[in-house]
């Protein structure tokens, strides 16, 4: 009887794949994921305005996906609560443009601001409305501010206002700041000379004006609405028969309100017609972007005085 020998065989199993196996495709797929989001990323910051850019950014900063879709997201960047539906349109109906039948530099509204004037002078003012003459001219309204015998708007000879200038001139702009009225100041004297020929009633009317400039300033009114600030001397006298007569010493304030519009006091609201939302329909998610020191006044000592 043969021997039998007996061959034992063993056999290695190899775990996994060792340095060739599948699990870099993970990484690979990972990286080239990354990869694309970036280059995606760079692109867009590429294609955008700085405007839009700023909208992204205030987007991201205030929207939260926590806030609306819990811990589980949302798969909209805006929640239908804040989308508009298309149906919720509102219509703002635009009054027809009417000219300058209503505007400020129309006849009628000239006349509604001189009678406006009026009326305030002669209620706060009721001892100097004799002083005050007002009246409409073409484009405009024209307010004088007239001396009286014993009552001027300035000293004689001097550029300084009267108590009871400063108070005209106070009403006047109390009553003409809400409007959009560009203002031209004029100032007047009488055909009195000086002697003195280095300052004369040129320069006097020049003063005055300025100085009343100042006040004007004072009261709240702009320099921007400011057109002019002359002196006209003697050469438009309010009493032509009599250019010596006292209520030519005045100062005139031009009144030119604006031709078309009115101010923002006067302008109402649009009117809305508001139309009912209808269901709103079920509609697939789109990706929007969020909109996101007064002047001193000179005082003049001429040799001759007024």
């Amino acid at each position: 009887m043969e021997d039998k020998s007996i061959i034992i065989k063993k056999v290695k199993k190899v775990q996994g794949a060792g340095a060739h196996g599948g699990s870099w495709k993970v990484a690979f797929a990972d990286f080239m994921t990354g990869m694309m989001a970036f280059f995606l990323l760079m692109w867009l910051v590429n294609m955008t305005t700085k405007p839009q850019k700023e909208k992204l950014a205030h987007y991201f900063q205030e929207y939260s996906i926590f806030a609306e879709g819990g811990a589980g997201g949302t798969t909209q960047m805006i929640s239908t609560e804040q989308a508009v539906p298309a149906a919720q349109i509102t219509i703002t109906q635009t009054p027809a443009a009417s000219g300058d039948a209503e505007g400020e530099g129309s006849p009628a509204g000239l006349e509604q601001l001189k009678n406006k004037l009026q009326q305030e002078i002669e209620q706060q003012l009721a001892d100097l409305k004799d002083q005050v003459h007002i009246e409409v001219f073409e484009g405009g309204v024209k307010v004088d501010i007239m001396d009286k015998e014993g009552n001027p708007m300035f000293p004689l000879g001097s550029t300084t206002l009267t108590v009871s200038g400063q108070k005209i001139l106070k009403v006047v702009c109390d009553n003409i700041k809400s409007t959009s009225s560009r203002i031209e100041i004029e100032g007047h004297t009488d055909a009195v000379s000086y002697a003195n020929k280095e300052f004369g009633n040129w320069e006097l009317s020049t003063a005055r004006a300025s100085a009343a400039r100042v006040e004007v300033e004072k009261n709240g009114i702009p320099s921007s609405r400011l057109r002019r600030v002359s002196g006209y001397a003697a050469t438009e006298p309010i009493i032509k028969e009599n250019p010596f007569d006292p209520r030519n010493r005045r100062i005139s304030l031009r009144l030119y309100p604006e031709k078309q519009g009115k101010s923002p006091a006067q302008v109402q609201p649009p009117a809305q017609t508001q139309v009912q939302p209808q269901p709103a329909q079920p509609q697939t998610p789109v990706q929007v972007a969020p909109k996101v020191g007064p002047q001193t006044p000179l005082q003049v000592y001429p040799a001759r005085l007024k």
